[in-house]
């Protein structure tokens, strides 16, 4: 694994939107630990990952992990997603269907492992995640924390460099993701990676502490502490 990584991203892109265009141009900078990307919806915070694990071609700049280059436009380097080593949860979790949880998570784990350490492995992962019960239960029977576990699972299992959380509990009570938010940033701390978590949530952007971006319009409006940027409301 990469030691003590910084994750660097400046994207530049246009692109159509409802009532006209819309148009992105940030400088960010992620060091290892959990780092938060703040604003309403429209701002472009789910643009700023997709481009980040390779699903969106900016039309400038750079995005390197470290030394690692993963996009520069000058220089005509665009890794394709499989090779970024960059894991994205999506809102939606996207977990396919047809498969069980022990197959959603081993379907992660790198190519390097055996065949035969699949599924031991994906189970072990389950465990972590406090799912071990869903091993061979299909997504559709799952509770949304159940789901968001499982998705969480396979995007660890896949031994990232850097993990993306796109509004990972918007669909959770504020109990459950206060239970799951406390357990990522368990995970997080004994962890050198960078993660980035996309939220509209001001209280659980508070709550995740650490360093915010507040964004609006495509813009980076302010940079620096959860605690001072987001702090309680008058």
């Amino acid at each position: 694994m990469v030691s003590e990584p910084r994750l660097s991203a400046e994207i530049r892109l246009e692109r159509a939107a409802s009532g006209g265009s819309f148009s992105l141009d940030v400088a960010l900078d992620f060091g290892p630990g959990l780092s938060v990307l703040f604003g309403p919806s429209g701002s472009g915070k789910t643009t700023i990952l997709t481009a980040i694990a390779g699903l969106l071609r900016p039309a400038a700049g750079r995005i390197a992990l470290g030394d690692r280059v993963l996009f520069d436009a000058a220089r005509r380097v665009d890794l394709p997603p499989n090779l970024r080593k960059v894991a994205l949860v999506f809102q939606s979790l996207a977990l396919f269907p047809h498969l069980d949880a022990l197959g959603n998570v081993a379907f992660g784990l790198p190519q390097a492992v055996p065949r035969g350490d699949r599924l031991a492995l994906a189970g072990s992962w389950l465990t972590r995640m406090r799912v071990e019960h869903l091993a061979r239960r299909y997504p559709a029977s799952f509770s949304g924390g159940e789901a968001q576990r499982v998705a969480l699972a396979r995007a660890l299992a896949s031994e990232p460099h850097v993990l993306l959380l796109d509004e990972p509990f918007s669909a959770l009570d504020q109990r459950l993701a206060g239970e799951l938010s406390a357990e990522l940033e368990e995970y997080v701390s004994a962890s050198p990676l960078p993660v980035v978590l996309v939220t509209h949530d001001r209280h659980l952007a508070r709550r995740a502490g650490g360093k915010v971006a507040i964004l609006r319009d495509g813009r980076v409006e302010q940079v620096g502490l959860a605690s001072e940027l987001l702090g309680e409301r008058s």
